[in-house]
């Protein structure tokens, strides 16, 4: 039997206001930033923390047979029928820059697959939210349907990535450089909220590498909602542990990508 996603949608909105009430009080203020990192630098804060403790005491609360995967606290019963996927603040490093391109990544798989999910900037008022009986934005109280936009010529498209000079092996660097060679425009820098953004069809492609599961699962339902695709850099599924991701509004667009991506997937 199809489970029902549109009773879950509720919860799904409780869980984002309860990270943004995490979240928002710090955001531009003292987030108490650290590194995971003992060498080098991983940004993490309280924000990223008390977010994903909030969310995850409402799930215990409401729904204590499903599992959870958090970025921040690690795995709970992954392997349940219902398993949650948070990234609190997916975008760390402009959260911290005090730019409002963060977002709160909230996943549901059922029986393994992503099924729901949520894309929200708080600080904006947005959320992203998505299943496959179609995506919409909520935004100050009024709900529109959010749909990728056509755009075949990959010279005609608006394109992202977070950091290709850090995010990339160079085999992936070289590929993304020939996809940008052949694109309009570029845009670094947006992790999750450029996602968005195909949803709601102002941008056209999304390439991302070294990707977790909770980066990516909670915006698959949203873009397949919205009539985009989500693949690997082969063009198939993406796995359960996140990797190569392409994301597209338009199939002959993606496509075009592929041809530059597929030397260099793994």
């Amino acid at each position: 039997m199809r489970p029902d996603l549109t009773a879950l949608e509720p919860f799904l909105l409780e869980l984002n206001a309860a990270a943004a009430g995490a979240i928002l009080p710090l955001f531009r203020g003292d987030h108490g930033l650290t590194s995971k990192l003992a060498q080098g630098f991983d940004p993490v804060t309280e924000a990223d923390r008390g977010a994903e403790r909030a969310i995850r005491t409402l799930i215990a609360a409401h729904y204590p047979d499903h599992g959870v995967i958090g970025e921040e606290y690690g795995e709970d019963r992954p392997g349940a029928e219902w398993v949650w996927v948070l990234d609190p603040v997916d975008g760390t490093r402009a959260f911290i820059a005090g730019l409002p391109l963060w977002c709160v990544l909230i996943g549901l798989r059922h029986e393994g697959r992503p099924v729901l999910g949520s894309i929200a900037q708080p600080f904006l008022d947005e959320i992203y939210l998505g299943q496959a009986g179609g995506s919409r934005l909520i935004r100050h109280g009024a709900s529109q349907p959010l749909r990728a936009r056509a755009c075949p010529a990959l010279s005609d498209a608006l394109i992202a990535t977070t950091d290709p000079e850090s995010c990339f092996t160079p085999p992936e660097l070289a590929a993304w450089r020939q996809v940008r060679s052949a694109a309009r425009l570029a845009r670094l820098g947006c992790d999750a909220y450029a996602y968005a953004m195909v949803a709601a069809g102002t941008m056209d492609l999304v390439i991302e590498a070294g990707l977790k599961a909770w980066d990516i699962d909670a915006a698959i339902p949203v873009l397949e909602g919205a009539g985009g695709l989500v693949t690997d850099w082969r063009g198939g599924p993406v796995g359960p542990s996140g990797g190569q991701v392409a994301i597209a509004g338009d199939r002959a667009c993606l496509e075009a990508a592929l041809e530059a991506l597929r030397p260099a997937a793994v």
